[in-house]
């Protein structure tokens, strides 16, 4: 075999993990306030406030295996809670919160012991951004490429270690990850409508239909305060580029670095065992929960963003320079509006080309690249997101406008009561 016919051999082969973030509410569309339920279920945790778990798949050799796992604990919770002796409870499959009675409706998760500093940090997030921007919730998809498929392209390279080779090598994946996050917003967006209870508590049971198609990921949504230039030179570098802001008081801690994309070690996710010990995977951050779903992620997507990576992989190598990387955050902001045909997003130099044909325009790039190395599954996928692009009525924001508006909080709960009954 040669080694070009080894690289693809390992080329889509890798280690996926899924994170899902959901709130949980009662029958009539409250924010629920009994205790989190799943203290024995290592995979189901918490994430900002009591009320809202979060669903976290083992580490596993394809997207189906993850994909599998995380319909299974979606379906354990979504029994348990259905059978709560305090009351039916539901998980939300919306991005955007129900009603919300101000932000004492939103309890701060507690933590004790050890892990009390984690209730801190939530504390501490409360107050400098406010708890009902922290009621957003949506997937985090987590990938790393197969060793084997590092190793021979390492062979092929010039650098004087694997360990080196590997870290470039995710962060020019990062890069082009940051550089693309636009396009997955425009094609995974499913958030358009709101309760007015998140605007204003009196406006309870008042649906706004927003400008936005996903509202966590447009202007309103998980951003820090100002926009991050982070260092790709090597990973010493971005490491440094992070703890700047740390130190500069900008940012608590890098889990505050509200960002697109992130690099990861291996175990512990802190900045110091990401320089000692290298990047493991990337973590993308801007797909929204999709009600279309019963467990509020489409695998077509999952599958997507696996191929996407593969392809950013393999473009060349190009600087980021700061402009770039604050015009990067401005097209995903720009991606999360609802009326695509205004979305301009910024190509280059004074150079700006409409979301729908410069996304097509990829996605025909893409396609070609996987007819080439003959992935038909691969092609199937690509063609499933290019329909959403081509027909409008096909994108998630639009359908879910179209089935909840007039009504949305109720219509979200009869959703919830017919996906538990399936169950």
């Amino acid at each position: 075999m040669t080694q070009k016919n080894k690289i693809n051999e390992y080329l889509f082969l890798g280690r996926f993990g899924i994170e899902k973030e959901s709130l949980r509410v009662n029958e009539k569309g409250f924010l629920s306030h009994t205790e989190h339920p799943f203290t024995d279920i290592l995979n189901i945790d918490r994430d900002f406030c009591e009320n809202q778990i979060e669903i976290i798949t083992d580490a596993f050799g394809s997207v189906d295996e993850a994909y599998e796992q995380l319909s299974q604990f979606h379906n354990i919770a979504v029994k348990r809670l259905y059978s709560l002796k305090s009351g039916k409870e539901y998980i939300w499959n919306f991005s955007n919160p129900p009603y919300v009675r101000g932000e004492q409706d939103v309890p701060i998760a507690k933590f004790d012991g050890k892990l009390k500093g984690k209730e801190l940090y939530r504390e501490y997030l409360a107050s400098k951004y406010g708890k009902m921007k922290m009621l957003f919730s949506g997937i985090h998809f987590n990938f790393s490429f197969a060793d084997e498929y590092l190793e021979l392209l390492y062979k092929e390279s010039d650098d004087e270690s694997y360990r080196t080779f590997k870290d470039k090598f995710y962060l020019n994946l990062a890069k082009n990850a940051v550089r693309y996050s636009w396009l997955i917003v425009h094609l995974t967006a499913a958030s358009p409508l709101f309760d007015g209870s998140f605007i204003k508590e009196e406006d309870l049971g008042k649906d706004i239909y927003s400008k936005y198609a996903s509202a966590r990921c447009s202007e309103i949504g998980y951003w820090n305060d100002f926009v991050p230039i982070l260092n790709y030179e090597n990973l010493h570098e971005y490491v440094n580029s992070i703890k700047e802001y740390i130190e500069s008081g900008q940012l608590k801690t890098s889990a505050e670095l509200y960002y697109p994309v992130r690099l990861k070690p291996k175990g512990k996710n802190t900045l110091e065992a990401l320089e000692e010990n290298g990047i493991n995977h990337i973590e993308l951050r801007t797909i929204d929960l999709n009600p279309l779903s019963d467990i509020g992620f489409k695998k077509e997507d999952a599958l997507f963003l696996h191929y996407l990576l593969v392809y950013l992989s393999i473009l060349e190598d190009m600087k980021f320079e700061d402009s770039e990387q604050v015009k990067a955050i401005k097209n995903v902001q720009k991606a999360a509006l609802y009326d695509d045909s205004k979305i301009l997003i910024e190509t280059g130099w004074n150079k700006s080309e409409n979301v729908r044909d410069i996304s097509l325009k990829i996605l025909n790039e893409i396609e070609k690249f996987y007819l080439e190395v003959g992935n038909e599954k691969a092609v199937e996928i690509i063609r499933y997101q290019k329909n959403k692009v081509i027909n409008v009525q096909e994108r998630y924001a639009v359908k879910v406008r179209d089935l909840f508006k007039n009504e949305y909080v109720k219509n979200g709960c009869d959703l919830a009561e017919k996906y538990a009954k399936t169950r």
